[in-house]
């Protein structure tokens, strides 16, 4: 069976991501759709709007097959180390194909692209943009263009992620084909459109209390029912408890705190009330706010640029169909998760912070969960 990968995040699931994956299974109707999806934590720095397994039972009801959790230490990295971390996984699992969402809809762009980005003249060209006092983004995105790159693809939020993983395809020297499927819609729309929504409106929408279902697969919406959002907003008091207390060299050894943005970062902790104020005192020009989001969760889980850098020994297995479950055959397992194996892996007492600490990002008070079952449809 052909195994075709997709990075994702369904934070949360709805029409936009069943159209993708129709997408994929009406081009190659005999492939299983692998899908390695972010766990507790996203790549925005924040916790994901539902828990695994809410997310996992939406993602199979309509079109995934197999839902493998993205590391944590892969999922809070930058744009670049995420779209890595995922490829390298997904090439080491043995998937013959990685298929992706883009504005574009089309792969020479983006791989030309890719291409420019990996020039060894392109430190050179950035050098004046950033001197200029441009954010990093659009001083790599001025300089790409310098070089001869379509300006157009890095502006659009999923054509310059697909461009992180054309570019993961090429350095690693992955044997994954890259597949373009049509991406429509606005990635930032604040209201969702009826076919595309945003993820970003409908978490809008959760957060508000709001209905949200009619931008769900009619297949996917029982798995939301009765399910606990959460949100930094809910667990912010928890979040500031932890940067109070957090220790110089700790924020020292946070990932992305080059350049003094970790002292940044904690000289507002200890001079602001809130979150918001927090982001807005550290922000910098040359880096996104993104940048220092996962700064703020990276130090709330105890997670350094070590640990960050550090691969994991094994892939947690979230769910699967009956189709799902051949393709899991198929695939080596020693790269999968040590679920009933007789001995604890030191890598699953990270596992176990994150779980714990999850629930304090809930709506209401939550018990500390101690272990989520692998859901089979």
């Amino acid at each position: 069976m052909d195994i075709f990968g997709v990075i994702c995040e369904f934070n949360p699931f709805h029409l936009g991501h069943a159209r993708l994956l129709a997408q994929m299974h009406r081009r190659f109707p005999q492939a299983a759709a692998l899908c390695l999806m972010s766990g507790l934590y996203v790549q925005r720095g924040q916790p994901a709007v539902y828990a695994r397994p809410v997310r996992t039972r939406a993602a199979l009801a309509a079109g995934a097959d197999l839902v493998l959790e993205l590391p944590v230490t892969v999922s809070l990295r930058s744009a670049e180390g995420f779209a890595a971390g995922a490829v390298e996984i997904l090439d080491g699992l043995g998937a013959k194909a990685l298929c992706f969402g883009a504005e574009t809809g089309s792969l020479p762009p983006l791989m030309d692209t890719a291409r420019v980005l990996l020039r060894p003249e392109l430190p050179q060209a950035l050098r004046p943009y950033l001197d200029a006092g441009l954010s990093f983004p659009a001083a790599r995105a001025r300089a790409a263009c310098a070089l001869g790159a379509d300006p157009a693809v890095l502006r659009r939020p999923n054509d310059a992620l697909a461009v992180e993983y054309c570019k993961a395809i090429l350095t690693q020297g992955s044997t994954m084909t890259p597949v373009v499927l049509d991406r429509p819609g606005d990635y930032h729309a604040a209201t969702p459109e009826p076919d595309s929504p945003s993820a970003t409106a409908l978490r809008a929408l959760i957060s508000a209390g709001q209905d949200f279902s009619p931008y769900v697969p009619p297949e996917s919406r029982p798995a939301y029912e009765n399910a606990m959002p959460h949100t930094m907003a809910w667990g912010e008091r928890a979040v500031l408890a932890r940067l109070r207390s957090l220790e110089e060299a700790a924020f020292a050894a946070l990932p992305g705190g080059t350049e003094g943005l970790w002292r940044k970062l904690r000289r507002a902790c200890r001079q602001e009330n809130t979150l918001t104020d927090i982001l807005a005192a550290a922000k910098s020009k040359r880096y996104p706010r993104t940048r220092l989001e996962r700064m703020v969760m990276c130090a709330f889980l105890g997670l350094s640029q070590e640990t960050l850098a550090q691969p994991a020994p094994y892939v947690r297995v979230l769910g699967f169909t009956p189709r799902g479950r051949q393709a899991l055959g198929e695939l080596p397992k020693e790269g999968l998760s040590n679920l009933g194996r007789r001995e604890k892996h030191p890598w699953q007492d990270l596992e176990d912070r994150c779980l714990a600490l999850y629930g304090l990002f809930a709506r209401e008070t939550e018990a500390p969960v101690q272990q989520e079952r692998v859901v089979l449809l």
